[in-house]
């Protein structure tokens, strides 16, 4: 007997300083808050964050969960990947406001245009008009 499992990926991004971290992805990204649960000391416990259809999760660092930022870790071992509809005007607003570019803007082998930053943290973003499986 075979289960089939479905459902929705809502990834969650860990930060040193997550309340900064919720303002620079609302103002560079262009997230929207939903919801923010403030812990001890100014601490996000949980948060959620709209991008149109889409929701991540952001919250501060929880050793205890080894949850640690990619500051801490040296490094980052996922890229998040968001449709938008106009990848050279959200480029613009991303730059503007200070996020490290990793990959310029430009057209891709199959056939989508966007580009990859960096915030702050060192978490990495593709933002381009590509959705998987479009094209099936």
């Amino acid at each position: 007997m075979t289960q089939h499992f479905a459902g929705d990926v809502y990834p969650s991004l860990t930060y040193d300083d997550a309340p900064q971290a919720i303002d620079w992805l609302c103002t560079a990204f262009g997230f929207t808050r939903r919801l923010v649960v403030e812990g001890e000391s100014g601490r996000i416990e949980h948060s959620e964050l709209s991008f149109g259809q889409a929701v991540i999760m952001v919250s501060s660092c929880k050793p205890e969960f080894r949850r640690i930022s990619p500051r801490q870790a040296g490094g980052c071992t996922q890229a998040l990947s968001l449709f938008v509809a106009d990848p050279d005007a959200h480029y613009a607003v991303a730059l503007a406001a200070g996020a490290k570019l990793e990959r310029d803007l430009r057209d891709e082998e199959y056939g989508a245009r966007g580009y990859m930053v960096s915030d702050p943290e060192g978490h990495l973003w593709y933002f381009g008009d590509y959705r998987p499986g479009a094209h099936w």
